[in-house]
């Protein structure tokens, strides 16, 4: 059960609802997160800019920002987030199978090196204490340009604030991300896709 209830968004300026439509879009369904975030007036803008940064420029194709955001997610333990980066993953056309594999992204002939090494960054980067150390990035390097690693970079940080968000407030999650979760796991056989 979520600790603080969503906002219902007829109650919202206008301003505010506009904000929450621009986040249904991107989403394609309207983020618990989101109107619980409505709490606080000055938050919801300043998130979605910093969302539209992060995924809106850069040159990463935007399906591989999901699934790191989705390895950072899982490694952290937001089942929250790791079923909305699936579901985001999905909608910008990654394979199902890929997604499904993403804790076997070290075997799966379905990863590039280029895609391990940025899933191995992502999933030790969410771990507390941190555990990405130099050679890491010296592997990162070799596939990457700085501009792009500090996209990758972006990405992990922006679900380090979201996995802590909600799940220290145990936030409800929809039915859309749910579905395509139950749908997944059934096709996985680790028990890291919730």
């Amino acid at each position: 059960m979520a600790r603080i209830a969503a906002v219902r968004p007829n109650t919202l300026s206008e301003d505010t609802q506009a904000i929450l439509k621009a986040g249904e879009a991107f989403m394609g369904f309207m983020p618990n997160d989101a109107l619980v975030m409505a709490h606080l007036p000055g938050m919801l803008p300043a998130f979605l800019k910093l969302v539209e940064a992060i995924y809106g420029s850069g040159t990463l194709d935007p399906g591989f920002k999901r699934l790191i955001g989705m390895i950072a997610s899982s490694a952290a333990g937001c089942s929250y987030c790791e079923a909305h980066t699936a579901f985001a993953a999905h909608r910008t056309e990654v394979d199902e199978d890929k997604i499904a594999a993403i804790w076997d992204y070290e075997t799966s002939p379905l990863f590039d090196d280029a895609e391990r090494c940025a899933l191995r960054v992502a999933q030790r980067a969410a771990l507390v204490p941190n555990a990405v150390e130099d050679h890491h990035f010296e592997a990162l390097a070799d596939h990457f340009t700085e501009a792009q690693q500090t996209e990758i970079v972006a990405v992990i940080a922006l679900f380090g604030f979201l996995n802590r968000w909600n799940s220290t407030l145990q936030t409800e999650l929809e039915a859309l991300p749910a579905a395509l979760r139950e749908k997944l796991s059934q096709a996985s056989d680790h028990e890291e896709i919730r």
